[in-house]
């Protein structure tokens, strides 16, 4: 398959499946950016999670939008509906990712019914894994428990296969990338047992350092805490081991901290607002009291103005 040949041209609808409802082939996206045949994905962040605000997002030229289904208070429907908006309005440009909330079989069913790829937090043990893998596949030969969705990808008019030879199930075994999250030293302990017995499966790992950190007693998102350093030495280590893709954040343009990472966001609302606590802080110290009760020499409004 040489989709990477058109991501110059067209981005992630290179990947994109025939019809939009499904998901991108991202498993083999993500593949491609690992092995360097095109540059790491490019993702923001949705955090504030509305179907305005996917629809902006959709638009903002991104590889990736990452859904945070699991720190927002948005129900099934309206995730479904910034899947779809991602997907409709960038016209396949944009890869919708979801968060989802925990590792249970109904939330994995509905960001995949939906047509997005998924990230599963908290993983820490090789039987959660294996539940995740059980969640996200269908048929017995993929070790699959995932239920058809009979309304979904309807015979005629949104179940075109990717791949014509087999069926639209085989296919979407292949399409939807699933990343994992470890979040703890206990994962990063467990990682190597973890790739051994469903790596196959997985698309690539996101070490989660806020909860690692809180977990261990440490403040910050990042850090130099020998403790620390060894757990993320170890967490490397173990994904080269396996040949399996890292992913994770770069914020604020620190771009070192993207290196070796197939997947990175980079940027998000929430850390927009961020920035601009900020300007408005500046904002105060550089616009100043208006003089004679606003009655000046007219100098304020000219700024204003632009004049």
């Amino acid at each position: 398959m040489t989709e990477y040949l058109e991501v110059p041209t067209k981005g992630m609808a290179a990947y994109r499946a025939v019809s939009m409802t499904q998901p991108h082939k991202a498993r083999k996206a993500i593949r491609d950016a690992y092995e360097g045949k095109i540059k790491p994905l490019i993702g923001y962040y949705c955090g504030v999670c509305s179907i305005p605000t996917g629809r902006i997002m959709a638009l903002m030229g991104a590889d990736i939008v990452w859904i945070d289904w699991e720190h927002s208070s948005c129900n099934v429907e309206t995730m479904t509906a910034i899947v779809h908006d991602i997907q409709f309005m960038s016209e396949g440009r944009t890869m919708p990712f979801v968060r989802v909330p925990g590792h249970d079989h109904a939330s994995i069913g509905f960001a995949l019914d939906a047509g997005a790829s998924i990230v599963v937090p908290q993983i820490e043990t090789v039987e959660q894994a294996q539940h995740v893998v059980s969640a996200t596949k269908f048929g017995i030969a993929s070790k699959g428990t995932r239920s058809a969705p009979p309304c979904r990808w309807l015979p005629g008019i949104s179940d075109m296969p990717v791949d014509p030879t087999r069926s639209v199930w085989e296919n979407q075994n292949d399409q939807a990338a699933v990343i994992l999250q470890i979040e703890s030293e206990v994962g990063v302990r467990n990682l190597d047992a973890v790739l051994a017995a469903v790596g196959d499966q997985i698309d690539a790992i996101w070490l989660g350092p806020l909860d690692m950190r809180i977990s261990m007693g440490l403040e910050g998102l990042w850090g130099s805490e020998p403790r620390f350093v060894k757990t993320v030495d170890l967490y490397q280590e173990t994904l080269k081991k396996h040949d399996v893709p890292n992913s994770g954040m770069c914020l604020f343009r620190d771009w070192p901290k993207g290196a070796n990472k197939a997947f990175v966001v980079v940027a998000g609302d929430a850390f927009a607002f961020m920035g601009d606590v900020a300007l408005i802080n500046e904002a105060r110290q550089n616009l100043g009291p208006l003089s004679a009760n606003g009655k000046g020499d007219g100098k304020e409004t000219e700024v204003a103005n632009g004049d």
